[in-house]
Parts: C-alpha cells; sequence; structure tokens
C-alpha cells in the first residue's frame, strides 16, 4: 500500500462542535519478484585437486558479486519488466539542469533540486550519484566561495563520518547515469522509501559433482537469486537531468 499525506492537514473545531472528515488515500505498488542467476562456470577437476588456493571459495565468492552487480544495477535503473524497477525510472524529476549543464551541475540547481523534496522527507534524505558526478560537486562553492562538499574522513575523532552535500549524506552508487545530456545523474530523496523484497531462502549457489559437468571430468557452479524493489512514494526521491544543451 502506498499513502502520500504531504498535503493533509487536521483542523481546528469549536466547542461541542463535531470534526469532519477526512479520509487517506491509498495506493497500491507491485512489488514482484525476479529471479536471477550468476550465469554458471565449470571448473576441470584437476584445478580443484592441484590449485594450491580454495578455488572454490574463490568461484563461489565470484558468483555472488555477479549476483550483487546485477541486483545493484536493476535496484538503480531497472525497468519493472522481468527485472526489478529501480529507484531512478521510478522516481520524479525535481530539477533540470540550466542550459549549457549537459556535462556539470551549478550549485543553485542542487538547492532547487534539495528543495523539490517536500520537508517530511529531507529530514532522512541522501543525494546519490556516480563517483564520476561526486568529482564534479567537489569543486562546486556557494555564493561566499564556501565549498558545498564536506568530505568523511577515515581516521581521528571524525572516523566513520560520511561525505557531506549541502550537510546531507552522499552515496556513490556508479549505476547512477555519468553526467551527460538529458542524463538522470543525481538523486536526492528519503530512500527508506525504497523497498526491496529478497524471498528467504532463495538465495543459493550451488556445486554440481553428479550431473552433465561430470562427464567431461567438471565440476559446476551456479548461483540464484529471488529479488525485486520498487519505490512506494514517488514523492519521497526526485531526481536531477542534464540540461540537454
Amino acid at each position: 500500500p502506498t499513502s502520500d499525506g504531504t498535503a493533509e492537514t487536521g483542523e481546528w473545531v469549536g466547542q461541542n462542535s463535531p470534526a469532519t472528515t477526512g479520509e487517506i488515500t491509498f495506493g497500491n505498488v507491485l512489488l514482484a519478484t525476479f529471479k536471477a542467476s550468476s550465469k554458471k562456470i565449470a571448473l576441470p577437476v584437476e584445478l580443484i585437486q592441484d590449485s594450491g588456493i580454495d578455488v572454490v571459495a574463490f568461484v563461489i565468492n565470484r558468483l555472488v558479486q555477479r549476483l550483487g552487480r546485477l541486483s545493484n544495477t536493476a535496484y538503480t535503473v531497472g525497468s519493472g519488466s522481468a527485472q526489478p524497477f529501480g529507484v531512478v525510472p521510478r522516481a520524479t524529476a525535481g530539477k533540470t539542469g540550466t542550459t549549457g549543464q549537459t556535462l556539470t551541475v551549478i550549485y543553485a540547481d542542487l538547492v532547487d533540486l534539495m528543495h523539490s523534496v517536500n520537508s517530511a522527507y529531507r529530514a532522512n534524505a541522501k543525494f546519490m550519484m556516480n563517483d564520476l558526478s561526486v568529482r564534479n560537486v567537489r569543486k562546486l562553492v556557494d555564493a561566499n566561495g564556501r565549498p558545498i562538499f564536506t568530505p568523511g574522513y577515515e581516521a581521528g575523532i571524525t572516523q566513520g563520518v560520511p561525505d557531506l552535500l549541502l550537510g546531507k549524506q552522499l552515496v556513490v552508487n556508479d549505476d547512477v547515469a555519468v553526467m551527460a545530456a538529458n542524463a538522470k545523474s543525481i538523486l536526492f530523496g528519503d530512500f527508506k522509501q525504497f523497498v526491496l523484497r529478497d524471498v528467504a531462502g532463495s538465495m543459493v549457489v550451488r556445486r554440481f559433482d553428479d550431473s552433465a559437468f561430470a562427464l567431461n571430468g567438471q565440476v559446476g557452479f551456479c548461483g540464484w537469486m529471488r529479488t525485486g524493489s520498487n519505490l512506494m512514494d514517488t514523492a519521497a526521491v526526485k531526481y536531477y537531468a542534464n540540461s540537454a544543451t
């Protein structure tokens, strides 16, 4: 179920006066799951027997990484057809770049993007962008020449503090588009409204010793998972699109 309550208010009533009706409007969003495969891989039995490292563990870890990359791409830009919905296609427009900003973004447009998100969502809001876009925003300053990017540090009293942009946490996601004409290159909003669903027990990596692989003197490996995602409230996350020209 979905419901946007940002425009709803209560009411003032007089003594002994009744309350009026203010129903909540509900919608619904499909949170379907889709099956993903790591693709299969075959290892010669001799390699497993003779290797100086735990090659089986190495392969299993690599297959899990494949599933992780695949799912992150879908969570970011997935179409919802044969794959999960991504947050970028489900987000709504917050700001289109000023003419000339095909490969960059200016300070004023970032401020407009922030304030395109309702203040009810801004308390938990974050920025998300490609690492190459982070390189661009790190160079930006406000009208007084002050950097709007505050780096986190790995040591000292600020260890573990995240990078901040305009006072909000900045998350790097390389599946977000790099800056280009019309690219949806920056997201801002409350990502808690973006829901992931992993089917319990569906994440598995199997080893095949007795199968067609064995007839070739091989051991097979393949991983699967069932997962889905969707943005429950499209008003919670907005995107910045670079200018077309």
